[in-house]
């Protein structure tokens, strides 16, 4: 007898629904499982067999034939355990196939007949409600995870056993209802604050109008003038998380394994701040079946790299993709997989191997060719990349004892949702949330100048020798600028303050 179960794969961030056929025939005692499968469904068979044994049923001692269809999909996990199983049961004449013919089903099995919980819930639960499915049947602990998603029914097992009693109509499968969950921005559970940070005035302003647009940063200071613990408050000033892309960044963590049961849905913008010994897989990307790195999971939020000189060349040279594209593409020989990776970069070194080059109270004691190996290990096209460079210098004496209250990232926030209210409404109807993402032909349109603007840049162009792209990124900064001010135009103070964050160009040639 053959039947028919409805299950999903994950292929980068979506789900591709999998029809699981099964055929139990007379002939030599065979388990079979077909249809491009990886080593992991393959293996698929013993745990199948005992998950059935151990529920109390007879496996059969025939051929069995599994077929995943389509055919050229690769299919990989172990998320077909249970419907392979439940396919068997259907072939044994024990489960009724029209009782599962709208039910799409996922799951991973244990020896005992328990069903563990899998990887992607998310993307698959999205798919079935794309497709008309009414019932979505998951392990018990990915239930909260799928039911964020609208027009479908959630239903969470915990053993093979509760499957089959649920079908058999004498048994019941918690149901799990649709949460309203809106994604907000930083609870401060963390306790970070920019009122702990003394002084770093410009510090505080450039990293206010990188949250406000979306901006890239490098930061270049010596040791111990606050360049991290800028950057590790930077989450408690940024905008909240629109319903749409939280729900993309919870799919890229849902594959990776990084969600439990309480965090089913991303509510804040994520902060990812990987080791300088990572590799170019680990942060692009990558594996046998290609999987997220540190680009994709930091996406619709920060990406911080401390030590950003130390951090192979290669591996560096491998951000340029997606800080232009937004997205990064994993080659294969048999496909290709594209993941969403649009992140705010910041970045922080020091000038220098010792650290003190330019510092008015310690001495250097690097050699000029020392200091520029140092530099030269973040690439020209690279540093293109960033919209602004800040100076981080050492706090005084003075401005650590003071007494003076810091401003918090309250009153900071304040004005940088101000300023995304704007974006919010200058790009209705487009999926554009910040200056930073506008193409060249809204730059030409939201970013125009007056007369003694266009000599400001064209001077500032000629005199630091900045490429189209730096042109370009001045412009969505200065439009930032401008949105903090409340302004329609940019006015002539918006586009110098642009622009001097772009004067280190000049200043770290030696």
């Amino acid at each position: 007898m053959i039947s028919r179960v409805s299950t999903a794969t994950v292929f980068g961030i979506d789900g591709i629904r999998i029809d699981v056929e099964v055929d139990i025939s007379f002939g030599l005692p065979a388990f079979n499982i077909v249809g491009l499968p990886e080593t992991s469904v393959k293996e698929s068979k013993e745990r199948v067999r005992a998950a059935i044994r151990n529920a109390g049923f007879e496996f059969p001692n025939d051929r069995i034939t599994i077929n995943l269809a389509p055919a050229d999909v690769r299919k990989e996990g172990s998320s077909f355990d249970l419907p392979i199983a439940v396919g068997i049961l259907i072939s044994m004449g024990i489960i009724k196939e029209e009782t599962v013919r709208n039910c799409l089903i996922t799951g991973e099995l244990s020896l005992d007949g328990r069903i563990k919980g899998i990887r992607g819930v998310l993307p698959i639960a999205i798919l079935a409600a794309k497709e008309g499915v009414k019932n979505l049947i998951a392990p018990l602990v990915n239930g909260n995870e799928a039911s964020v998603i609208k027009g479908l029914k959630i239903y969470g097992a915990n053993h093979l056993i509760d499957i089959v009693h649920y079908f058999l109509g004498d048994g019941e499968l918690k149901e799990f209802h649709r949460k309203e969950n809106s994604p907000g921005g930083y609870t401060g559970d963390g306790g970070l604050n920019f009122s702990d940070i003394k002084g770093q005035s410009q510090a505080k302003r450039a990293l206010e109008i990188s949250a406000s647009g979306g901006h890239n940063v490098l930061m270049i200071g010596p040791p111990g003038s606050g360049k991290t613990m800028l950057a590790r408050r930077i989450p408690t000033i940024l905008p909240p998380l629109h319903y749409e892309e939280a729900i993309e960044t919870t799919k890229i963590h849902s594959i990776a394994g990084l969600l439990n049961t309480d965090n089913y849905l991303i509510l804040e913008r994520p902060f990812r701040a990987p080791h300088h010994t990572i590799s170019d897989a680990g942060l692009i990307g990558g594996g046998h079946v290609p999987k997220p790195g540190e680009v994709s999971l930091a996406h619709n939020g920060v990406l911080f790299l401390d030590e950003f000189p130390e951090f192979k060349r290669n591996v560096l040279d491998s951000l340029r993709q997606p800080l232009e594209d937004g997205n990064v593409t994993i080659s294969r020989v048999t496909h290709s997989i594209t993941f969403p990776s649009k992140f705010m970069l910041i970045a922080a070194m020091n000038p220098c191997p010792c650290g003190y080059w330019g510092d008015v109270r310690r001495a250097c004691t690097c050699s000029g060719s020392q200091i520029r190996k140092h530099r030269s290990r973040i690439s020209g096209p690279l540093l293109d990349r960033m919209d602004m460079h800040i100076e981080v210098p050492p706090v005084t004496m003075r401005e650590l004892s003071t007494e003076k209250e810091e401003e918090s990232s309250e009153k900071i926030r304040e004005r940088v949702l101000s300023a995304h209210r704007i974006q919010e409404d200058r790009f209705k109807g487009r999926k554009i949330y910040s200056n930073s993402h506008m193409p060249p032909r809204m730059i030409k349109k939201y970013c125009a100048l007056d007369n003694s603007g266009n000599m400001l840049i064209e001077n500032a162009v000629e005199k630091f020798g900045l490429s189209p792209r730096a042109y370009h990124r001045i412009l969505k900064v200065a439009r930032t600028i401008a949105d903090l001010d409340n302004t329609e135009c940019i006015c002539e103070p918006h586009l110098a303050e642009a622009i001097q964050y772009r004067s280190l160009d000049k200043r770290m040639v030696l």
